[in-house]
């Protein structure tokens, strides 16, 4: 064939055109999928479909094919001499095969395509069970299912057709919380794929601490500021205000606390797995935070972050002053900053993930393509796109799509 010739295209069949699916059971072992086809190559039919799935070592192995017309193929023979030759192969093998008539491809899927992320921890059959109705309920198909990770937590992920993400988000959210499990629903399509910005608070999302009240501990005014914080956080005080009352209880201590702190910095459980996963896939990370810079500048070195950014404390002739310097990052500067990296990254604020846990990450969570709220308060569970209740912050791969599989398989890689 010269290279100004195309090959003829291979029909898709019609509505009408008569199919056969063939369904493969049994014991899983290198050479099924090529055996099946080797055996149906000799009738010269057409792929249509192929699904093939393996758990805990059984397979099932479907393959939709055009029907062999009669004297097809290089054995001259009908479809009645397929079934037999493909039931015969299977046997051999000990191999269990169901071969079904029909006309034509799958039916198209619906309008409204979506993926919906489970968290379980664990998953039980009974919240499987009411989150597949629930989806039902919305008129939504299940068109497949597949499991992301098996530990820390159950993660699996359902695609569906049928339903509009938002509807699915509306009824799968009261769901998941009378279940004890975490739903992501995000809308299906490129746009999920392309999500190159992920910007995370950092108290209590990225590490485990409240900063400021790691500060106070070493002023001896922990309980007076935690109380403070708790309610800044709940949304029953102003961010600045709180925030100066707080800074103020510190003034007087000795700049050397700064290292200190650093020290006992606790990253949250799947920090650096969630970090550097994001990294290699080439996303871009940065953290906000109504903390401070002098122990964001330091995270942002140590985990490699593209971009941080927080309140600083005024330090003047070796002692803090009990204020901060330069615009304050509050609720409102938190999504301001958003923007800000988004745009420094080249990305389109729709393709931004934004994680945190406070009423002061609501503008965030909101502004970006997905928010995602992390062992947050009621508030900002309730607002947000999602949540998730699990103390591991790199289940937020799952709802990217990522698989456990492959962090670890990039992991093992790595020189």
């Amino acid at each position: 064939m010269s290279a100004s010739q195309t090959p003829p295209a291979t029909a898709v069949p019609g509505d009408d055109e008569p199919t056969l699916l063939v369904k493969i059971f049994g014991k899983d072992r290198p050479g099924i999928t090529a055996g099946l086809f080797d055996t149906l190559a000799a009738y010269s039919v057409d792929v249509v479909d192929i699904e093939q799935v393996v758990t805990r070592g059984r397979i099932t192995l479907c393959a939709l094919v055009t029907t062999p017309s009669p004297g097809q193929g290089s054995t001259g023979s009908t479809e009645g001499d397929l079934r037999a030759t493909v039931h015969g192969w299977a046997e051999s093998l000990d191999l269990q095969a169901e071969i079904i008539s029909g006309r034509g491809d799958n039916r198209p899927r619906g309008t409204g395509r979506s993926h919906v992320t489970v968290l379980g921890h664990p998953l039980t059959a009974e919240s499987a069970a009411a989150i597949a109705a629930a989806i039902t309920s919305t008129g939504g198909n299940i068109d497949r299912i597949f499991r992301l990770a098996k530990y820390p937590v159950t993660a699996v992920e359902f695609a569906v057709s049928g339903a509009a993400t938002e509807a699915l988000r509306s009824v799968l959210a009261p769901e998941a919380a009378r279940l004890g499990v975490d739903v992501a629903v995000v809308a299906a399509g490129l746009q999920r794929r392309a999500q190159r910005l992920v910007v995370m608070d950092v108290d209590s999302t990225l590490i485990q601490d409240e900063v400021i009240e790691l500060f106070a501990a070493h002023a001896g005014c922990e309980a007076e500021v935690a109380e403070v914080t708790t309610a800044a956080m709940r949304g029953e005080l102003d961010f600045e205000q709180s925030l100066h009352a707080r800074v103020e209880l510190l003034g007087g201590l000795d700049a050397s606390v700064v290292e200190a702190v650093r020290k006992e910095v606790r990253l949250t459980p799947g920090a650096r797995t969630l970090v550097r996963t994001l990294k290699r896939l080439g996303y871009q990370v940065g953290v906000v935070s109504g903390g401070f810079t002098q122990v964001t500048d330091a995270l942002k070195e140590e985990l490699g972050l593209d971009f941080a950014s927080a309140n600083t404390l005024e330090i003047v002739d070796g002692k803090l002053t009990g204020r901060v310097t330069g615009d304050i990052v509050d609720r409102a500067g938190k999504a301001r900053l958003l923007r800000d990296f988004a745009q420094q990254a080249g990305v389109p604020l729709a393709q931004t993930v934004a994680i945190g846990d406070g009423a002061n990450d609501l503008d965030m969570l909101n502004a970006a393509g997905l928010g995602v709220a992390f062992n947050a308060k009621p508030v900002v569970r309730e607002a947000a796109h999602t949540a998730v209740n699990v103390p591991f912050l790199d289940t937020v791969l799952y709802l990217l799509g990522i698989t456990r599989d492959e962090v670890e398989a990039a992991d093992t890689h790595v020189g």
